[in-house]
């Protein structure tokens, strides 16, 4: 009985000291100020002690007023990053970040009230972990009639986190947690990249040795994209970003060649997983689907050619 409550007053002692340190939230924003607010809303109701946490929103030269709204909230500070990009919006994020730890959300995220505690003891109780990835759940606009691009994000385009660290190293920015000594040791998020850069960084953290662990308790919800302009935003940003890794590769024409021709393979793979997929329900839905499915081609294509034909990669 003894030895019992002694475990237990150790684990309620290892978790104090966990939730003791100081944490820096860490938000890139561009012409998002609606949405913002209620981020900062979020996060303005953690269950995390009020005293140790900062939240530091990054205006990357937005054309929106994000500075009165960053000014409404006590625990949040307003800093501008005007190179294009939110790879260098955060990165200037870390350089004022007061926190032992550092965590990472989007403008458009809504954070669980636990978000920052269980992302926190998750970190602090894994043996050198240097990357923890919380779930993200997509929502619709109306749950009850999801547009045809809401439809396809929630099946094709969602952030799947638990498998990204598996196969890929990594975790998407709209929901890490790290500590600043990782940085440190690791580097900064590569600036140059438009898209992208959370794969690139995570891999670097993975390369150093380090731990990373999926956190179903440390949970965001993420709105799914409804309209086809929007989802024409994602897929050219998701193109620049691939486009750009690779040409800081300096490749070859043969695997120049090799991208191109994969671009414009058809997806009769794609079609068939489609029409087969249990996910779907009935005509309607499959044929709303082919439809995205067919509009992200066309974006893709168009934008690789823009892009090896000297065009820039757009900004995220």
């Amino acid at each position: 009985m003894i030895l019992n409550n002694t475990i237990e007053e150790i684990k309620m002692l290892e978790q104090n000291v966990n939730l003791s340190k100081f944490v820096s939230v860490i938000i890139p924003v561009f012409n998002d100020a609606e949405r913002l607010k209620i981020c900062l809303l979020a996060l303005e109701q953690q269950t995390y002690p009020k005293n140790l946490y900062e939240v530091i929103v990054v205006d990357n030269a937005s054309e929106e007023d994000i500075k009165s709204i960053v000014e409404q909230f006590d625990q949040t500070v307003f800093t501008q990053e005007l190179k294009t990009g939110s790879y260098a919006a955060r990165n200037q994020g870390i350089s004022l970040a007061k926190g032992e730890i550092l965590a990472f959300t989007d403008s458009d995220c809504i954070p669980s009230t636990s978000w920052i505690e269980n992302g926190v003891k998750t970190l602090t109780s894994t043996p050198n972990c240097g990357l923890v990835a919380g779930r993200i759940d997509l929502f619709f606009q109306n749950p009850e009639k999801p547009t045809p691009v809401e439809l396809y994000e929630s099946i094709a385009m969602d952030f799947p986190q638990e498998r990204s660290l598996k196969k890929s190293h990594y975790g998407v920015t709209a929901n890490i947690f790290t500590f600043k000594s990782v940085i440190d040791t690791v580097g900064c998020f590569n600036d140059t990249l438009k898209s992208g850069g959370d794969m690139e960084w995570g891999q670097r953290v993975f390369a150093a040795g380090y731990q990373q662990i999926y956190a179903d308790s440390a949970c965001i919800g993420h709105p799914a994209r409804y309209s086809f302009s929007q989802l024409h935003q994602r897929v050219a940003r998701i193109v620049g970003g691939r486009h750009d890794r690779m040409m800081n590769t300096k490749p070859s024409f043969k695997e120049i060649g090799r991208d191109l021709l994969d671009t414009f393979k058809p997806p009769f793979r794609s079609f068939y997983r489609i029409w087969s997929d249990e996910k779907l329900h009935g005509f309607n839905q499959k044929l709303q689907f082919t439809g995205v499915m067919l509009f992200i081609r066309y974006v893709t294509i168009s934008e690789k050619l823009r892009l090896y034909m000297g065009g820039k990669s757009k900004r995220a």
